[in-house]
């Protein structure tokens, strides 16, 4: 299994040097929430993630009562302003927050969000939530995308795989000090996943 982790502003600079050495091969970083704000840190995350190999991914943070397009546009410009997209790079939806909305509200939300941004960049969007939300029905629909589960209080690459989907690609298992993650698989596995220029 490959070891990432995932980070955000709340953990200010990131020795990504560091955490190379320990082994972690890939990282996610968050880029946007809603549409307007930006992660102070996101710039400086992804270039120093590529600078130190990892495989690079980005994060929207959903905000499902704004507009899904808005919201995916936000995302990857600020991705463009950050360097834009090279082969293998990642991206995902942090689906975590229904904002008070019906299920069925939330997923369509994330629906046509993951549409808009397999459009213009070619790939899936990775879904980034938690069990208990995809079965209270807000990840309905979204079954094909790959699934990152936030799954810490089970064991390291045996995480509890909601429906819709069967199976899952990343696994979050712990969130103290900082998120750590495992993909199942090796590297050329995951950056098959990502953006291809092509």
């Amino acid at each position: 299994m490959l070891h990432g982790i995932d980070v955000s502003n709340w953990q200010g600079n990131v020795d990504w040097g560091d955490h190379a050495d320990d082994g972690v091969s890939f990282a996610f970083a968050k880029a946007t929430e809603g549409v307007t704000y930006t992660d102070k840190w996101f710039d400086r995350n992804w270039q120093r993630m590529r600078e130190n190999w990892l495989v690079c991914g980005a994060y929207h943070f959903a905000k499902p009562k704004g507009n899904p397009a808005d919201q995916a546009r936000h995302f990857l410009r600020t991705i463009q302003q950050a360097g834009g997209l090279r082969r293998g790079d990642l991206v995902a939806l942090d689906l975590e927050s229904h904002e008070g909305l019906p299920a069925d509200e939330v997923a369509a939300f994330a629906r046509r969000w993951c549409r808009i941004v397999e459009r213009r960049t070619g790939m899936r969007p990775f879904i980034y939530t938690h069990a208990w939300f995809a079965r209270a029905g807000n990840c309905a629909g979204l079954g094909e995308y790959p699934l990152w589960i936030a799954s810490p209080g089970r064991p390291k690459g045996d995480p509890l795989v909601p429906s819709p989907w069967r199976d899952w690609k990343i696994h979050q298992y712990d969130n103290s000090p900082i998120d750590r993650n495992v993909f199942h698989g090796s590297r050329e596995d995951l950056t098959r996943l990502g953006y291809d220029p092509r």
